[in-house]
């Protein structure tokens, strides 16, 4: 995921208060709000309850009133998840410590009274990954939060620190005190430090966006440096029980970062870029959601850390790969709606298909041009797309979609932007590659696009296509219109027929409950650890003969109820099952409970395998070589 968004470049200047004596009394004259650096000091040390303290001061108002803001929502999630309900016992204080009128207007938002004595706010923080198993609606892991004290601190900063009405693009210094034997891993640029105050780190923002663009990690250190070209690149791992270090990982996370920065070549935005890698212990109170949010310069990944080695780095490495090249778009390429992000009343680009599923394109197709997986992988991983695809609205359009993707029905469909999303830009691919006999694709389209835009400057959100169209062909303009902005589903076999590529069906083994490490059935923490058949993909023979369907809660499996233990127990002995066995199932189905009876067969899942055509032409395969190898 999923994100974000460009900078101003120019420089920051320190709002400093001044101190006047007059008399025998004192009085502070202050820097307006609307100059001074918003400090924001974050106490990791004294953390009570499972929470922790901050103090953000603006300098002075010249308003009788002002609102104060923690996001609704933050680039790249693309849902509300209202981080205000995490901020507690929220006071406005004056310059004599006295309380200021504070009303509470809804779960983000506080308007103070009398903001002309605002001398600064003071509240507590809870976390998010202590409430993931708690919540319906809770937030995506990789942009949640964590207070574990004396052991980590996920700090993705939206989560912390707010912003006051109109400040947005007022500087920021941010001074956490942390305890000893936990550094900080960020982006974020150092600030100068306070010797007489070693325990507090102070790092420096040029206005609220950069701010929540940097998350910061605080842990016992794993990290490693290695350099890809001029990119500067940081791994720092958190490994609850010490099970994976970031000296681990590096081999393989280095060798999959250089294919990326050859296959971008000379398209570069970043100098230094941050990998964050959280491994979750899976318990009640640890995240549960797992992938990674983007940033402009670094990203944060949480994964179980069960899992083997071997799987480990495969999720990673898909994962980052995704993360990292959304410095191309939205990062570098993004409409106005994604610069001036609106963190309480969003408006939502239209162009979805770019941000999302250009990125999980080229997250797929570097790895075949660097050599990284075979061509027959590649094609695999194209028709698992479309079988995903399948699962959602194939008949909405895509910037329709996007541009209403907080709301349903677009938001059941979101997830659709990682599957035909990426097919959107594989067809376009082969499009431009055709019209081009072979010279341009969708990378050089991205570079042409990054030429004109960057981190700082937006393009208009209804005027991109027709820019695309003009760098292009004419005839782009028909796939956009029919497609994208259309509601036509796309004829993949068409598009693979340009350059010899045919389908065929074929029937392979599964598990019973398992085809290879992928699961057919989940477990539903939120209602008592359910098991469940998964929805949103293929079943094989063994669930399609007995009629189970996607959502199905199963209840009981021969007479015995299902729960964890049980579940564990029954996939053992599954391996020994007998086709002729006679099988009864218990499931609940919506409201009503279904006995499904049968025998348990030979599990064979029915696959659609893309494949050279044996007869293709010449013309076809140099197209498909200009494609694959680029």
């Amino acid at each position: 995921m999923t994100n974000r968004l460009g900078l101003f470049k120019n420089s920051w200047f320190l709002g400093v208060a001044i101190l006047i004596l007059q008399g025998c009394g004192s009085t502070k004259t202050l820097v307006s709000a609307d100059k001074a650096t918003v400090i924001a000091k974050i106490d990791l040390i004294n953390v009570v309850e499972d929470k922790v303290n901050v103090v953000l001061d603006p300098g002075a108002f010249a308003r009788d009133t002002v609102s104060f803001f923690i996001p609704k929502t933050v680039p790249g999630t693309y849902s509300d998840d209202n981080y205000g309900k995490y901020i507690e016992q929220f006071k406005a204080l004056d310059y004599k410590g006295g309380e200021l009128k504070v009303e509470k207007l809804d779960d983000n938002t506080w308007r103070i009274v009398n903001a002309k004595d605002l001398d600064k706010i003071d509240y507590w923080v809870n976390d998010t990954y202590d409430t993931e198993m708690e919540i319906e609606e809770q937030v995506f892991s990789p942009a949640g939060t964590n207070i574990l004290q004396g052991k980590n601190y996920m700090l993705n900063l939206h989560g912390f620190v707010g912003y006051f009405e109109g400040m947005e693009e007022i500087p920021y210094s941010l001074e956490i005190t942390a305890p000893d034997g936990l550094e900080p891993v960020t982006s974020l640029v150092k600030g100068i430090q306070d010797i007489n105050a070693p325990e507090t780190d102070v790092f420096v923002a040029q206005r609220y966006f950069e701010v929540i663009d940097n998350p910061i990690m605080y842990s016992k250190p794993s990290t490693e440096t290695f350099q890809v070209s001029d990119i500067k690149v940081t791994l720092s791992v958190y490994s609850p029980n010490g099970h994976f270090t970031a000296a681990s990982l590096k081999e393989g996370m280095e060798k999959m970062m250089r294919g990326q920065k050859a296959f971008l070549g000379d398209i570069n935005s970043t100098k230094h870029y941050t990998i964050i890698l959280y491994l979750s212990n899976m318990d009640d109170n640890d995240a549960t959601g797992f992938g990674a949010l983007e940033h402009h310069t670094s990203t944060v990944v949480v994964m179980p850390e069960q899992i083997s080695k071997e799987r480990l780095e495969e999720a990673i490495f898909d994962t980052v790969a995704h993360e990292f090249f959304h410095i191309v778009t939205p990062l570098t390429i993004h409409s106005r709606e994604i610069q001036f992000f609106d963190f309480n009343d969003p408006k939502m680009s239209m162009h979805l298909w770019m941000y999302e599923g250009t990125t999980e394109y080229f997250a797929n197709l570097f790895q075949i041009q660097q050599g990284i997986i075979t061509e027959e992988d590649f094609y695999k991983r194209l028709m698992e797309k479309v079988e995903r695809s399948t699962t959602y609205d194939d008949g909405m359009s895509f910037t329709v979609m996007s541009a209403n993707i907080l709301e349903e029905p677009y938001k059941e469909n979101y997830a659709n932007v990682y599957e035909k999303g990426a097919l959107i830009n594989m067809a376009l691919d082969i499009r431009l590659r055709e019209l081009s006999g072979g010279a341009k694709g969708v990378l050089w389209l991205m570079k042409e696009l990054s030429k004109k835009y960057g981190d700082s400057k937006p393009f208009e959100d209804d005027g991109l296509i027709a820019e695309i169209v003009a760098l292009t062909y004419p005839e782009i303009r028909e796939f956009f219109e029919t497609h994208v902005i259309g509601d036509t589903p796309i004829n993949y076999d068409r598009y693979w027929q340009k350059v010899g590529l045919v389908t065929t069906k074929q029937e392979q083994s599964t598990g019973y409950f398992f085809d290879g490490e992928i699961p057919y059935i989940d477990v539903d923490p939120s209602n008592d650890n359910a098991i469940f058949v998964r929805e949103g993909i293929q079943l094989n023979s063994f669930f399609n003969s007995l009629g189970a369907k996607g959502g199905d809660i199963i209840k009981s499996v021969d007479g015995k109820m299902t729960n964890l233990v049980n579940i564990r127990l029954l996939i053992g002995q599954s391996i020994n099952w007998d086709a002729d066995k006679e099988i009864v199932m218990v499931v609940q189905r919506g409201n009503e409970e279904i006995t499904l009876t049968g025998k348990v067969g030979i599990p064979t899942l029915e696959v659609v395998q893309l494949v050279p055509e044996e007869g293709a032409t010449e013309h076809q395969i140099k197209l498909r070589e200009a494609w694959l190898k680029g």
